[in-house]
């Protein structure tokens, strides 16, 4: 009988291994704990492996968040400000915030650690990515600015490893920006490095040691698939981009993790790096034991426009109208149009047709660009802006208008960079409908013609406003069900947070947390966390369960706040229901002078691929905005190579034509905000303020 026994246990024991090395450990959790919605704790920046950032509490819900009322509120220390997710285990709350990762008591916001990189030595430019940490096997795993990755102790925030992940020496501008994402004793992460040289990849580190495992490049090398879509006459390719900036996700039945890849390098200077340009702008399927590429999908070819994937992927099961439902994966392009995939086998679950799209053959652009057929984008389409475009502006319509060299008139949407961006999706099952975010606007389609120079500093005097734009999209049939429009500076930086109290939680910059009904999209609570006027940078929300009873928790900025039902911590005023009402769009300050000259140099962003750039930009006023005190005499200098003549846009005075290296006077008499703008090139437009002396 004893011997019986043995068997028995060893058996189990040996079943009990088998079944941990299948599922690994999540987040020091019993196994599994990144399978299903979360529920009690909160325990990745997405909530589970899928990043659907949905939760099963329900005690919050559209008949109670009525009596939904501050529960806690902690300044961070130091003066740090954070958009990370809280991850939320066992009673306690994780997140980044300037250079520090905070450990918090969940149940009342008092500080359990801190830690912060040793500024002196190895520790500087340790600056931890503002999306977040990941957690698992008693670790806090934290991706850094300079390329590496720290664990943590989850306890004491005692550091146990460093792991450097990028090149070797480092290239100026990498940074791990993912929030590590821990499955299967592994660490998964990206690196993103495209805009300023060097190449993005994915990485596995050992959750234990920080020991890499296998990486992938986003750009392959020579005689791997792919490396045929870059230029075979140059070393283009080894510019690369393809930075992988937002955090992944993972399917461990399927073996398989999931990544967003951003745009090529240099970003508009397609001239250089002719080819489809692979795996940038892609949903790259990697396995997760080696790190193969199992399927890719690119949703921009050659991509001239940053209009890649700018928002984290989502693994959720697609409900096909038969009773069974697919593995499904989504993705949102740049434009706000959503790509669902089989997640096994990167099959589109909606036909995908190439449509022809504006060309430009200095720029080698691609003859056509995928769209699934029937979705719709979350953003306004030609339509909105068609009358609102004012002349010499003319309207393309496509987003895929190409940026150009010497081009000055043409105006497109969602140009030179597309703006649903940055912010995660949710996906509710009780709905099926997925939450995103995203910033409409029209641009100016231009370049310099420096294919490493992609500051233009473009005026918006006259082009329409932008828009804010928070909508649903059902899986079903891509199509918006509810969609709200907002000013797009109070749109912030959040993203959507459902549950299954049937809400859709989210942060607004202008200092308000939002609770709207999932379904309906109506409004169904609103918080002010600081003063009317403030601007934050909100982070995503996210919920967790503490003694029975449910927290909502989202960091506003320098504040971390914690809401429940019946909490006590008063609102900092009383909420904006209309974001319209008495609004006007923040403008730059214009510049105190008497001297305006017809021409600027416009300095490139500095750490750029290429080095630091310089363009010199012939109609460009320089200050675009100007102050004066009544009855000035304003000089205008033509510092560029043609004439112009400057005029005021009601007639009002001339300065007739101005010479190369001349200058002309006029005095101001009339008190206000005027435009002006050169009658021989009339898109260089500038304004000028006459104050009261």
């Amino acid at each position: 009988m004893p011997s019986i026994t043995r068997v028995v246990a060893v058996i189990v024991i040996v079943f009990l291994a088998l079944v941990a090395t299948r599922t690994g450990g999540l987040q020091g959790q019993a196994p599994e704990s990144g399978r299903g919605a979360p529920a009690r704790d909160w325990p990745l920046v997405g909530g589970n492996w899928s990043g659907t950032r949905y939760s099963t509490l329900a005690d919050v819900a559209t008949d109670t968040v009525d009596r939904l009322g501050g529960a806690w509120v902690t300044r961070l220390a130091g003066g740090a400000a954070s958009r990370a997710t809280p991850v939320v285990l066992d009673g306690v709350l994780y997140l980044t915030g300037g250079a520090n990762v905070f450990a918090v008591d969940a149940r009342n916001g008092d500080l359990v650690w801190r830690w912060q990189p040793d500024e002196s030595g190895e520790g500087a430019g340790m600056v931890p990515s503002w999306q977040g940490v990941g957690l698992g096997a008693g670790l806090v795993f934290v991706g850094l600015r300079n390329g590496q990755v720290a664990a943590l102790r989850q306890q004491t925030g005692e550091l146990v490893w460093v792991q450097s992940v990028g090149s070797d020496p480092p290239e100026v501008g990498e940074a791990v920006t993912t929030a590590p994402m821990f499955a299967r004793d592994r660490v998964f992460v990206g690196l993103a490095n495209g805009d300023t040289g060097g190449q993005g990849r994915i990485i596995a580190l050992d959750a234990e040691t920080g020991e890499p495992q296998w990486t992938f490049f986003i750009v392959p090398r020579p005689g791997e698939f792919g490396h045929d879509t870059w230029p075979q006459d140059s070393s283009s390719w080894e510019l690369g981009g393809g930075g992988v900036w937002l955090v992944g996700t993972v399917d461990p039945d399927l073996g398989m993790v999931y990544f967003a890849t951003g745009n090529p390098a240099p970003m508009f200077g397609g001239e250089i790096r002719a080819g489809d340009n692979l795996f940038t702008a892609s949903v790259v399927a990697l396995d997760i034991d080696t790190g193969e590429r199992r399927w890719h999908y690119q949703v921009v070819r050659h991509d001239v426009w940053d209009a890649d994937i700018a928002t984290p992927l989502m693994l959720y099961d697609h409900d096909t109208g038969t009773g069974e439902p697919r593995k499904a994966v989504a993705a949102m392009r740049a434009d706000g149009i959503l790509f669902l995939f089989d997640r096994e086998t990167g099959e589109p679950l909606t036909p995908i047709e190439e449509r022809e799209v504006p060309q430009d053959a200095y720029q080698r652009t691609a003859a056509t660009q995928p769209y699934p057929v029937g979705a719709e984008s979350i953003l306004p389409d030609c339509s909105f802006w068609r009358d609102r475009v004012p002349p010499p502006f003319e309207l393309s319509c496509s987003g895929f208008t190409p940026p150009m060299v010497n081009e000055h008139t043409i105006v497109a949407p969602g140009v030179p960079i597309p703006r649903v961006r940055v912010t995660p999706m949710s996906f509710s099952p009780q709905t099926g409908y997925i939450y995103a975010q995203g910033r409409a606007m029209v641009g100016r389609a231009r370049r310099f013609e420096d294919p490493f120079h992609w500051r233009l500093d473009d005026n918006e005097l006259t082009l329409p406003d932008p828009v804010g734009i928070l909508a649903a999209v059902d899986t079903r049939t891509s199509r918006v069900v509810w969609k709200h429009e907002v000013p797009a500076s109070l749109l912030g930086t959040s993203g959507p947070l459902t549950t299954a109290g049937g809400l859709m939680f989210r942060g607004s910059a202008g200092g308000q947390v939002e609770a709207y009904d999932a379904r309906t999209g109506e409004r169904a609570w609103t918080f002010r966390t600081s003063p009317v006027g403030a601007q934050v940078r909100p982070g995503p929300a996210s919920t967790y369960e503490v003694n029975g009873t449910q927290f909502i928790v989202i960091p506003m900025g320098p504040d971390l706040w914690a809401f429940t039902l019946d909490g006590e911590v008063p609102a900092r005023g009383e909420p904006v229901l209309d974001p319209w009402e008495g609004y006007e769009r923040p403008q730059p300050a214009p510049t105190a002078t008497r001297r305006i000259e017809t021409a600027t140099l416009v300095e490139g962003v500095r750490g750029m691929v290429g080095g630091t750039r310089y363009g010199f930009d012939e109609h460009r006023f320089n200050p675009v905005r100007a102050l004066v005190t009544q009855g000035a005499r304003v000089q205008f200098i033509n510092n560029g190579q043609v004439a112009h003549t400057i005029a005021a846009r009601d007639g009002s005075w001339s300065t007739g034509p101005i010479d190369p290296a001349m200058s002309a006077y006029v005095a101001l008499e009339t008190v206000g905000t005027f435009l002006y703008h050169c009658t021989d090139h009339p898109w260089a437009i500038g304004q000028v303020t006459v104050e009261v002396r």
